[in-house]
């Protein structure tokens, strides 16, 4: 006793309790939204209510819920596990209007946040969000943490380093009989393990971005991301850090020379990743246009260049080695 007044004890910290982070996001939704007009809003309705009701029954709480994403927290990893597996089977089988290819990715990690009463806060909570933008539509990654304690079987995706956290992270998929298995490369992520060249595509063309993806697949390159305008494009190359972008001259949304000033903009922002831009017509003040920016790692091509994949591949390489390639056409009109 001091002065009559008891001696309090010194206030001891509450340990946070560990928690399964569990975060949601429909693929491609603007194309759903221009596909489906107002219909669109009957479709979320009926995506959020199987995410509910399926993550809810394995004791997931939601915790957010804002356009077309979702966050909800566990107390197990198993019990995430299994309902994000069910959750993907409800939505791969669910009945959508229109045949509307509704398709959403999913992220998870185990670790702590603080919950300050409007939400939670925490770096663990951040990487778990970027899982979940990483992945592709119908596709589950799982932290190491997460995917050690989950009880299913995984595949290791390798080591990757993501947008904005400080240490590289090993990534799994989760896998289940009934559902997908093969996923392009993870969006927005460098693997460090790998030594492919890594190549962003940017095209205001969906068909010929996944055909050209597909053709330098079997190359042996890796598509790290696709684009369909100069901004995106600009997105896509600061998250990923690739070797080269291949740019499309003509995008939205000017539908003039967007490819043009968005490939000035990389070559000053990111000067290590090469630039070639492709054009259906040969225009050679492009070409000068790009040269400037440092005669380095850039190169100017025809579209038609892409149907001989060994030549286009090889042009990939030699720009991200640093050289300068131009048309042949460009060559005979200087000389």
């Amino acid at each position: 006793m001091v002065a009559g007044r008891p001696i309090l004890e010194p206030s001891r910290a509450v340990p946070e309790p560990e928690l399964t982070f569990v975060f949601t996001d429909v693929e491609r939704s603007t194309t759903l939204v221009r596909r489906l007009g107002p219909g669109y809003a009957d479709v979320l309705a009926s995506l959020r209510e199987i995410l509910r009701d399926t993550l809810g029954a394995y004791g997931g709480r939601e915790v957010e819920c804002r356009a077309d994403e979702s966050f909800s927290i566990f107390t197990s990893p198993a019990a995430a596990a299994e309902a994000a597996a069910s959750a993907q089977r409800a939505i791969l089988n669910a009945d959508w209007p229109d045949e509307a290819d509704v398709r959403v990715r999913m992220g998870m990690h185990t670790g702590y946040a603080v919950d300050h009463g409007d939400g939670y806060v925490g770096l663990d909570l951040h990487l778990a969000a970027r899982l979940s933008s990483t992945g592709h539509g119908g596709q589950v990654l799982l932290s190491e943490k997460s995917a050690t304690r989950s009880g299913f079987q995984v595949r290791d995706l390798g080591e990757y380093e993501l947008a904005g956290l400080p240490e590289p992270q090993r990534l799994f998929q989760l896998l289940a009989d009934d559902l997908p298995v093969d996923f392009p490369p993870l969006r927005f992520a460098r693997r460090i393990d790998d030594d492919r060249l890594r190549v962003v595509l940017a095209d205001d063309s969906m068909l010929i971005r996944d055909g050209v993806a597909r053709l330098l697949e079997e190359a042996g390159m890796q598509v790290v991301a696709q684009a369909g305008s100069g901004g995106e494009l600009l997105e896509r190359v600061a998250a990923t850090k690739p070797d080269v972008a291949v740019v499309d001259i003509r995008m939205p949304p000017s539908g003039s020379d967007e490819g043009v000033r968005a490939a000035k903009a990389i070559r000053r922002q990111h000067p290590a990743t090469g630039v070639l831009l492709l054009s259906q017509d040969l225009v050679p003040a492009y070409a000068r246009e790009l040269l400037e920016t440092g005669e380095e790692g850039v190169g100017y091509l025809l579209k038609d260049r892409v149907a001989d994949m060994d030549e286009f591949a090889r042009a990939l390489r030699r720009i991200a080695d640093g050289e300068v390639v131009l048309d042949a056409e460009i060559d005979a009109l200087a000389g």
